[in-house]
């Protein structure tokens, strides 16, 4: 295996009802003001909102509330986040939902507390930020991307008609609910579940040397997601097979498989620009290439 250096960013809360009995205290050391970011508003329809809203106020923290992050997010709605995130001097940006309010979150921590164009310094000019980002929290409501076990974002400039990704702040914590993604629809569950076994065979048809440790995870890793996501055919409301679903997530983008390794991640670099052109789902334009 190649020399590697392994830092694991995120501390992880796992299971039913984690959020009440974990995400108080962590928000204990985090400062006053937390953003509390989210997407299309689906978390006011199955009661996260207002399940996340009351431990805020509980925990004594002052709320503003970034909305409307889209599917594939834009780096405008990157600035929009970052000047509120001024503006109301955010200590924690608490990003609520699956990789798309996360990555948006990820850039929005860094790009707050600098005056620098981050598209411009990371895509263009190859250098990264020397500022500390804002706090970032992630509360998992669809999984798939992983994104809350690294600080990693793929961010859609319009104006390029580029989409790729960017590097920056990766969340302090994560809280990963099996519960909150039971109002997910079908095709959702599924294309996030097929992200998974992307990045898990992306990784293992890489380059490395034979009956290494992290290809053996790798492997295990979809075979889990394959066993689970032929089981969620028959019951798409099966607590375990949606558990199963959220931890092979996090394991297939928390660095695990990628240690002493090269990569090969040319089918989501395509499909990045495919969604920069046709702003399609993730997961489905991964099944499709």
């Amino acid at each position: 295996m190649k020399e590697f250096t392994f830092t694991y960013p995120a501390r992880v809360h796992f299971g039913e009802k984690t959020a009440k009995k974990s995400l108080q205290a962590e928000l204990g050391s985090m400062g006053k003001t937390v953003m509390l970011a989210y997407g299309g508003g689906s978390i006011k329809k199955n009661g996260v909102y207002e399940e996340l809203l009351e431990i805020l106020k509980a925990a004594g923290k002052t709320v503003t509330e970034f909305s409307g992050i889209m599917s594939n997010p834009t780096y405008a709605k990157v600035q929009e986040g970052a000047k509120l995130a001024r503006e109301c001097k955010a200590d924690l940006v608490l990003a609520v939902g699956g990789g798309s309010v996360i990555d948006c979150c990820k850039i929005v921590c860094a790009q707050a507390v600098t005056d620098k164009d981050l598209w411009d310094l990371e895509m263009v000019q190859h250098k990264a930020s020397s500022a500390a980002p804002i706090l970032l929290g992630a509360v998992v409501t669809a999984s798939g991307t992983g994104a809350e076990m690294n600080g990693g974002a793929v961010i859609t400039n319009e104006a390029a008609k580029i989409k790729g990704g960017m590097f920056a702040a990766a969340p302090r914590f994560a809280i990963l609910d099996p519960e909150y993604t039971m109002s997910l629809p079908r095709m959702q569950v599924l294309s996030g579940a097929f992200d998974t076994l992307s990045h898990a065979m992306e990784t293992y048809f890489g380059r490395s040397d034979r009956d290494n440790v992290s290809d053996e995870v790798a492997l295990a890793v979809m075979r889990s997601t394959v066993v689970n996501m032929r089981t969620l055919l028959k019951d798409l409301n099966d607590y375990t097979v949606r558990s199963n679903l959220m931890w092979t997530s996090a394991m297939a983008e928390n660095g695990i498989l990628k240690v002493g390794r090269l990569t090969d991640f040319e089918c989501h670099q395509m499909e990045h620009q495919l969604g920069a052109y046709t702003d399609c789902n993730h997961g489905q334009g991964l099944a499709v290439l």
